[in-house]
């Protein structure tokens, strides 16, 4: 059964999460993909991935996700962090992390597990 996964990547891990993605495709491809704005169409247009897209996260695509989590509309979300840059939306990245944990979400914030959750939900 497809479940409904949620991406979010910042700008200096996209290219890692292409190249994760590329390793995986036929697995997210069984899946319902929710992404922000950028993320989204990088996913498409890398891969050609169906991908459900909100705003990008500086303009409230973080919050809608953290919104769609809580409504029970995403089944994990994979949010590839950039530990080593300043964010201006820093209070959104940290919602979307608190009501995975609130609403007991799957939540991958690096690609080593990632694969773990994606892997998981297709055994679940």
């Amino acid at each position: 059964m497809p479940k409904r996964i949620a991406i979010i990547a910042h700008d200096g891990k996209k290219a890692e999460l292409v190249e994760w993605a590329r390793r995986e495709r036929e697995r997210l491809a069984r899946h319902h993909l929710v992404a922000t704005a950028t993320t989204g169409r990088t996913l498409q247009e890398a891969l050609g991935l169906e991908v459900a897209c909100v705003r990008s996260g500086p303009q409230g695509g973080d919050a809608q996700i953290a919104a769609m989590v809580v409504e029970g509309r995403i089944d994990a979300v994979i949010f590839l962090v950039d530990p080593l840059y300043a964010h201006p939306h820093e209070p959104d990245i940290r919602t979307v992390m608190r009501l995975c944990n609130v609403h007991n979400v799957p939540l991958a914030t690096n690609l080593a597990t990632a694969s773990m959750v994606l892997r998981g939900l297709e055994e679940g």
